[in-house]
């Protein structure tokens, strides 16, 4: 006999507990009941009160339901748009997938996305933004046929002025910081670089000859148009990290139009993909991203050892929150091993302009035993920190000379 349940007619609170109800039992009792009031909404008129005995995992499920299913519906997103794209992150991690595609399809008609992509007037009525590229690349499969090309011309408009804005001072970085560490002490008559050379040597001015004698010469080797730098975009497709994969996505564009630098960019969540051949069209990415739930960045390392053939002039940034499905222990001695190969190895936690993100302390904190900073990032210090890594400066240092926060406590207890 099953015990009385609000959708029986009879009040579960006024209802006596079975005499004779073991463990297990009281434990399947109490998920059917929680599974009923994340259903009802958890309103008074549920019935079923303080008994579903909702865990902090069940809260937030109820919070993510509640916003979609109990709000007045939207005609467009506006400014709501980075919350939706993290409320499409957050069912992900609360929901199997099967529930995931449904809620995404009634997401799709309740926050008025099919209407926005559908009418070209309520589109130029809302500002196109990184937030909504987010939003739409985690709806990818869900988008209707027929809007497809409407949402792949929202995400151009905003990928191509990302590009534009970060484009110059990327390459200025890259170039200038790869003719720094080009230079040398010896170089030939015709490759000195006579600016660089007096002032390092003001010291050894003569006054009674009024020059200078140079101990040291600086130059510049020749240089033939060879790759230089092999950098490796390793990006976390969990969907709490679309922003960053959408600036991920230009930076990598841009980084792969440099002919001196051999950039190769992966994604992953549960499983590992190189989309290196898509880098030429940032829109082309972002619409192979398949935003998931799951996170395995120790496979994600794997791979991206595999393609490290020249250790000392290679970079591997590593672009997640470091909340690690697979193998933590694991990934830190693959992240430690990688590093003592002489390779230059950086996690950033986010790579956006949004404040301060949720990530893994005692992950971050392990990284950077090993040797691996681990910090948050905006779009605009990026370029800096590239040609930081290029030149092999200490990147600690640069963090903490740019106010960046790169020492990691544990999270108190609840």
């Amino acid at each position: 006999m099953t015990e009385p349940t609000a959708y029986d007619g009879i009040d579960p609170e006024s209802a006596p507990e079975p005499a004779l109800e073991t463990a297990p039992e009281r434990q399947q009792r109490r998920d059917r009941l929680t599974r009923w009031r994340l259903v009802l909404g958890g309103e008074q008129s549920d019935g079923i009160g303080d008994l579903a005995d909702l865990d902090a995992d069940d809260l937030k499920r109820d919070e993510a339901l509640r916003e979609l299913y109990d709000g007045e519906r939207r005609s467009g997103l506006g400014a709501s748009a980075p919350r939706v794209a993290r409320w499409l992150g957050d069912i992900r991690g609360y929901f199997p997938s099967s529930v995931v595609q449904v809620m995404q399809h009634d997401a799709m008609d309740r926050l008025g996305l099919t209407q926005l992509l559908l009418e070209p007037e309520l589109m130029e009525a809302v500002q196109p933004d990184v937030g909504l590229v987010a939003t739409l690349v985690g709806l990818n499969r869900v988008i209707p046929e027929r809007s497809r090309a409407t949402a792949r011309a929202v995400v151009r408009t905003v990928t191509d002025e990302l590009e534009e804005r970060v484009r110059s001072e990327t390459v200025q970085a890259v170039t200038g910081a790869l003719n720094r560490a080009a230079r040398t002490r010896r170089p030939k008559a015709a490759d000195i670089d006579w600016q660089r050379t007096i002032a390092a040597n003001l010291k050894h001015y003569q006054p009674e000859h009024r020059t200078v004698v140079p101990e040291r010469l600086v130059g510049y080797a020749r240089r033939a148009h060879r790759v230089e730098r092999r950098i490796i975009l390793c990006i976390d497709q969990s969907g709490s990290m679309a922003e960053s994969v959408v600036y991920s996505s230009v930076f990598g564009a841009v980084l792969a139009s440099l002919r001196s630098v051999d950039t190769r960019l992966v994604v992953f969540d549960t499983s590992v993909v190189d989309l290196t051949d898509e880098l030429d069209d940032p829109v082309d990415l972002l619409f192979g991203v398949q935003l998931g739930g799951g996170t395995d960045i120790n496979s994600a390392l794997a791979y991206c050892e595999s393609l490290i053939e020249q250790p000392g002039e290679t970079i591997l940034v590593l672009i997640s929150d470091l909340y690690e499905g697979g193998i933590a222990e694991e990934m830190v001695r693959r992240a430690s091993s990688i590093v003592a190969s002489g390779a230059t190895m950086v996690a950033l936690l986010a790579l956006s302009d949004s404040g301060r993100p949720s990530f893994d302390s005692d992950h971050a904190a392990a990284l950077a035993a090993v040797g691996v900073p681990a910090f948050a990032c905006t779009p605009d210090r990026f370029p800096d920190l590239m040609a930081t890594a290029i030149e092999k400066r200490d990147i600690t240092a640069w963090a903490a000379a740019n106010d960046i926060v790169t020492t990691h406590e544990s999270e108190p207890a609840g």
